[in-house]
């Protein structure tokens, strides 16, 4: 399937290299407001076409599905001017800015008949079946909680601080602690409380957030944008613990007794980047005529949408009117 790619920055440049080594996949167009950028970007990763637009980009018939890997500011504008040219999307979390955008892109894309999904990569991959398969089995006994971190050192990162980009912790790096919960726990929440830490901008530089469920299980998540975290997902179980390296990509699962004991130390599969599962999904769902992923059904990402809206109301947290609006 040819593929071109809506921005040249740095994890346009991760997934080109995914890409190059993945048989179903043609490495056709990336598209940048300059043209040098792209005609750069496609000579150093083997792409086959420079766009000096993505408008020229749309009108290009040879391309079947855009990756999106512009900043959240862009999203929505992104993924309807691919939808409203034919073309099917796979976009880089999150999906958009607000709840009301996302309804918007997928019924534009129901109507079109076009697949869109959202690129949350840990949805795509194995190991999220192996910590479903290990809870179930209750290797662990009865798993009453779970913390889940993630924190980079990105505060001087222009699209992370400004608001006119739709910066902040919770969108970058504070989607994956919630798809983390929601994943393990589900969305059954019957109460929320949070804390957060605004940067001199306005936008979120540091939150905590716990969940409580209605069957009594507690979700304690933190993100940031100032220093690094061990990024570890830990599940609390009354016959031991479960320790995932890694909420954002997971490396591996360490399985822990009542003792504390190590009795299951598990690998993920061998990986190119991991941004490979997200990609043969997407491509298996176009082929089957599909207009939504399995692993990210289009109601998941609404939820996490209004979710994060929820909170970001509670936080005083507001891009400017021309980023939210549609």
């Amino acid at each position: 399937m040819k593929i071109g790619i809506l921005g040249a920055g740095g994890i346009a440049a991760t997934l080109a290299e995914t890409m190059n080594k993945m048989p179903k996949v043609e490495c056709y167009g990336v598209a940048s407001r300059d043209l040098a950028k792209a005609e750069k970007f496609i000579a150093e990763h083997g792409f086959q076409k420079a766009f000096g637009s993505y408008e020229d980009m749309m009108k290009d018939t040879e391309v079947e599905l855009v990756y999106i890997a512009t900043p959240h500011s862009h999203h929505y504008r992104n993924m309807k001017m691919c939808l409203e040219a034919g073309k099917h999307v796979l976009c880089e979390k999150a999906f958009t800015v607000n709840a009301k955008q996302a309804e918007e892109i997928l019924r534009l894309a129901k109507e079109k008949g076009l697949l869109v999904t959202e690129a949350i990569w840990t949805r795509y991959m194995p190991s999220r079946k192996m910590i479903k398969d290990l809870l179930d089995d209750k290797i662990i006994g009865d798993v009453r909680k779970l913390t889940a971190n993630l924190n980079y050192n990105i505060y001087e990162i222009e699209r992370i601080i400004r608001p006119e980009l739709a910066g902040g912790a919770l969108l970058d790096v504070g989607v994956y602690p919630l798809n983390f919960a929601f994943m393990s726990f589900g969305d059954c929440i019957s109460e929320v409380k949070s804390a957060v830490q605004l940067t001199d901008t306005g936008v979120d530089g540091e939150n905590v957030i716990t969940l409580f469920y209605e069957d009594g299980r507690v979700a304690v998540l933190t993100s940031g944008i100032y220093g690094l975290s061990d990024r570890q997902g830990i599940f609390y179980g009354t016959k031991g613990y479960m320790v995932v390296d890694n909420v954002n990509n997971p490396n591996g699962i360490k399985v822990y007794n009542e003792d504390r004991e190590l009795i299951k130390d598990l690998t993920v599969p061998e990986k190119i980047s991991g941004y490979e599962y997200e990609i043969l999904e997407t491509i298996d769902c176009i082929k089957n005529k599909k207009l939504e992923c399995p692993s990210m059904p289009h109601e998941d990402t609404l939820k996490m949408m209004r979710f994060m809206d929820g909170l970001r109301k509670e936080w005083g947290v507001k891009y400017p009117d021309d980023i939210e609006s549609l």
